[in-house]
């Protein structure tokens, strides 16, 4: 799959609405977002802003979904990636997340990982990350808060650069003190 990205613009604000407001997503912490939230946080910054830029991801010339990269001014920057329900669960997750993973490190010589977290019961996601070359790096034991009151863990994965660079992922011993 040819994977390409188009930063958000100005003039994309009613194409971001409607994005947001026809698509689930059931593994966010707003899994529904209105009209009139979608509208607040492109005032308040969500999308652009320092640190942060906000791109629509393309595969084979169709719109697949939305990636916000934030933290671009850290070693390690972070995202949130959401795809339109048509693409989820076609396989177009990994094309895309190694594909953003190369425009951040390409972008951004000084970053030396890139991170994103999901819920623990996010399977798709998690498997994801490890087939795009991330490894699990922390598990959030009830961090993670439900619309029903429960807590779920949170899981963060990242990469190196010096792994996206060679094609290998550098593991640790989770267990290291006795």
């Amino acid at each position: 799959m040819d994977v390409t990205f188009m930063p958000l613009s100005d003039k994309d604000v009613e194409e971001l609405v409607k994005f947001l407001t026809t698509n689930a997503f059931p593994f966010h912490r707003i899994t529904a977002p209105s009209e009139a939230l979608v509208r607040q946080l492109v005032l308040d910054g969500r999308f652009e802003a320092d640190g942060v830029c906000t791109y629509w991801v393309f595969g084979d010339n169709h719109r697949l979904g939305l990636a916000i990269v934030e933290r671009l001014d850290s070693l390690c920057p972070t995202f949130d990636l959401r795809l339109v329900e048509e693409s989820r669960g076609r396989g177009a997750g990994v094309p895309v997340l190694q594909a953003l993973t190369g425009l951040v490190f390409t972008d951004r010589p000084e970053a030396l990982r890139f991170a994103g977290r999901t819920r623990e019961d996010n399977i798709a996601m998690r498997k994801t990350f490890l087939r795009s070359g991330f490894l699990k790096e922390a598990h959030y034991r009830e961090d993670w808060p439900l619309d029903d009151g429960r807590r779920i863990a949170s899981v963060t994965y990242s990469v190196l650069r010096r792994d996206w660079e060679q094609g290998t992922v550098t593991g640790f011993i989770w267990e290291d003190v006795d």
